[in-house]
């Protein structure tokens, strides 16, 4: 089920009034219930898939935190790991590896029999393999309980507002709060819905917006000027931000109506002055799990390597990053540039701060924050490529093909993109630098501004909003 469906325009008030309604000690299995239905309206059969990760995942803590010694924990740990990401590894990457042993092996005129396999990618499954690992992991380390209630523990995996896209939710945040008794609280269904309105905004009156000049243009690029190719790549640098902050938001959101607290997964990134710092403020809860459960072991472990260890453990980061996104060469490379930018900031570090004392500090700011966005819009080139070829000739055409501006849609409809690009800047600047403190359109202390923000941005949703059911874009992982 899409948040920007009107199925779910449906389900989310009937379930949350029949939270709010039902008795606190049968809300888990509403929820659950409620978390399945959302869940099926995708591929229903793919559920089984969930409950085999949720299965495994259980008893393996209830396991670990029973085992006396730690060679049998450990061991626990290992299968646990490799039974969870096995599913993994099937449905999402056994085709890219196929290929590539093919193609070594018709180099090599070697005879390979193996077909590719004929299945659809899960909705969400790299999302709810890692929420499941995280509790694990956490489990093994002691700092988490193992959760005897299976149905609590299904419902952390499977929690509808970030079942599909995240956040990626650590279990000391969430599983405590499946217990709790959520009473009705006015301030949390405002803060809820606010959140999931402003999210709503950015999907279908920017992203879906964004969308349109973004594919037109990537859907012949080879046909496009290097003009037309940058205004896409732009185009699209805000698109994916707009489309997953949003959905983010209205995850949060939707959950936060009900009382519930979800991490924050965006701080404002395109303020990021480099890139270590932006993927501090982009996907929260995917760097954070990556630098938890990843980066800081293999540092530790390479720590008699000095910075070598350092840059390697980066290097390894990224790249399982990359490939944490998607199955194939270009996500990889996505991967790897970002982690080669993290490397140069890195040994950079003090050259940059003696820099940023030399030069004005605004323009010295100002510049690393375009930069910074300048290079994310490169690599995410990549990104959205559907093959190497394709980032290639983009690329190629953005540095050497000249021409005018073509605009893949109305000069209206090219207004409007950007004029509503400049409301969610000015909104973010003003973010960033605690700008007006004391006036906010959302939380100014007139009821008459308040409701005025509001009804104004439904306003804008129902005139500009494109309503075609585009998914978002992080479902594909």
């Amino acid at each position: 089920m899409l948040f920007n469906s009107f199925e779910f325009l449906i389900f989310f008030p009937i379930v949350t009034i029949a939270y709010y309604l039902s008795p606190h000690r049968f809300r888990w299995i509403l929820l659950l219930l409620a978390s399945c239905v959302f869940y099926m309206f995708f591929v229903p059969i793919y559920i089984l898939i969930l409950l085999i990760t949720i299965l495994i995942d259980y008893f393996a803590a209830i396991y670990i935190s029973k085992a006396t010694s730690e060679r049998r924990r450990k061991t626990c740990l290992v299968l646990s790991i490799l039974s969870t990401c096995i599913v993994l590894i099937i449905f999402k990457y056994f085709n890219f590896f196929n290929d590539n042993i093919r193609l070594l092996a018709e180099a090599a005129h070697w005879h390979y029999p193996v077909n590719p396999l004929k299945i659809l990618l899960p909705i969400g499954l790299s999302f709810h393999t890692f929420q499941s690992l995280s509790y694990v992991i956490e489990v093994y380390r002691n700092k988490q309980k193992a959760e005897k209630h299976f149905g609590i523990y299904a419902l952390y995996v499977m929690f509808y507002p970030q079942l599909v896209a995240g956040p990626i939710e650590r279990p000391q945040n969430m599983l405590h709060q499946f217990y709790e008794k959520h009473e009705f609280d006015y301030s949390n269904v405002v803060e809820g819905l606010k959140r999931m309105l402003w999210g709503y905004f950015k999907k279908v009156v920017i992203a879906d917006r964004l969308s349109i000049y973004v594919a037109a243009i990537n859907s012949n690029y080879k046909h496009h000027n290097g003009t037309s190719l940058t205004l896409a790549a732009i185009f699209f640098g805000f698109q994916i931000y707009c489309d997953f902050s949003a959905y983010s938001d209205i995850a949060i959101g939707s959950a936060r109506v009900m009382g519930f607290k979800l991490m924050t997964n965006f701080n404002l990134p395109f303020f990021s002055r480099n890139v270590t710092e932006f993927w501090r403020r982009w996907h929260i809860s995917l760097s954070t799990w990556f630098n938890d459960y990843l980066f800081t072991p293999l540092s530790f472990n390479f720590r008699y390597w000095g910075t070598t260890g350092i840059l390697l453990a980066i290097m390894i980061t990224f790249f399982t990053s990359g490939l944490w996104h998607g199955a194939g060469w270009t996500f990889i490379l996505f991967g790897v540039f970002h982690g080669l930018a993290v490397c140069y900031e890195t040994l950079t570090k003090k050259f940059r701060k003696k820099a940023a004392k030399a030069i004005p500090r605004i323009i010295y700011t100002n510049l690393s924050i375009l930069f910074t966005f300048t290079f994310a819009c490169f690599t995410w080139i990549f990104f959205r490529a559907t093959s190497m070829e394709q980032a290639d000739t983009i690329i190629k055409r953005i540095l050497f093909v000249r021409g005018p501006l073509f605009l893949g849609f109305s000069n209206r409809d090219m207004i409007y993109a950007v004029v509503f690009l400049l409301v969610l800047l000015v909104k973010e600047f003003i973010e960033e630098h605690k700008l007006f403190n004391n006036f906010s359109l959302y939380h100014n202390s007139n009821a008459v501004v308040r409701q005025l923000t509001y009804y104004s941005l439904i306003v804008l949703i129902m005139l500009f909003g494109v309503f075609d059911g585009s998914q978002f874009i992080y479902f594909q992982f």
